[in-house]
Formats: C-alpha cells, structure tokens, sequence
C-alpha cells in the first residue's frame, strides 16, 4: 500500500442503483478527475466542496462513458486530509465499472479494502478507536452495535475513558 498514490474505488454498494459514486483521494485526485471529466469548469481551478455537472469520458479515446457530477474536496478538509474528487454517476453495474476503469486508466490505483479510513488515520482526521469505529459501524447488524460504533466514532468512548483517568 503506497500512501502517495492516488486511489480510487467504488464508493456504493455492489449492484443495480440509482446514482453510483466512484471516489479518488490523493495528491493527483484532481489531475486525475480531469483526464475523464469533460465540462464546463476547470476541475484544476474548482474550489473545494464544489460541484461540476459534465461528462465522463474514457481518458485515452475520450470517448463518452456517461453524465455525472464530479464534487470536490481539497486537502485537509475531506475525510482522508487529501484532495477528494466524488465521482456521482448513474449507478448501473456496467456503467459504473467503466468509471471506475476509466479512474484507473487515467492513473489511480484501486483501494485495498480499508484504505480510505487508513489514510483519514495517517493524516490524522482520526483516532485508532475512531479508525475501528468506522469498521463496526459498516458491520453493525443490531441497534445496540450501531449505536456504540456511532458513539465510539463521534468520541463518546475517548470522553469516558478521559472522565475515568481524571479519577
């Protein structure tokens, strides 16, 4: 796992959906983004949180994959402290994977499962209990487990272990 790399992965769950997200995080998120983005901004000059309504394109062809809105996030304001660009395209299982092939062609790597939390813990957005919060979070299958994964995420944890300390 190379941390300096620009990853991408396929941000929904698997299958047929209305919207899908593809996201990229990294240093060269954003260059990345423009080989397949064709619209009316510059992706290289967007601020961050910003949307950009435009079309995904194959970056060696440039041929037309879909429509989509590509949102971004610059550093160290996003979940992983990178700049993020979010990928929103319509969310069917061939159209999606073609964006994603398409982020990878252009220059990303894929993510190993994990990775985006990993880097948000690198760059210290989050804790090591936060970092397994995330992780039970997805996980949780019962009310009692979603609700101490959000607390352990939101620090509630940390508090009473702090509060404990104290004495």
């Amino acid at each position: 796992m190379d941390e300096k790399q620009t990853i991408t992965a396929i941000s929904t769950p698997a299958g047929s959906g209305g919207i899908a997200v593809i996201r990229l995080s990294g240093r060269n998120a954003l260059e990345i983004a423009r080989k397949i983005f064709k619209g009316r901004a510059a992706l290289k000059d967007a601020a961050s949180h910003t949307a950009h309504f435009g079309t995904i394109v194959n970056p060696k062809t440039k041929e037309p994959l879909d429509q989509g809105v590509f949102t971004v996030f610059r550093a160290p304001h996003p979940y992983t402290g990178e700049d993020v660009v979010e990928i929103s395209c319509h969310g069917g299982v061939f159209v999606t994977e073609k964006v994603l092939e398409a982020s990878l062609e252009a220059g990303a790597r894929l993510a190993e499962p994990g990775e985006f939390t990993k880097r948000a813990f690198l760059n210290g957005k989050l804790d090591l209990s936060q970092a397994e919060a995330v992780a039970d979070l997805i996980q949780a299958r019962t009310e009692r487990s979603l609700t101490e994964s959000l607390q352990q995420l939101t620090g509630k944890l940390y508090q009473k272990v702090q509060a404990i300390r104290k004495g």
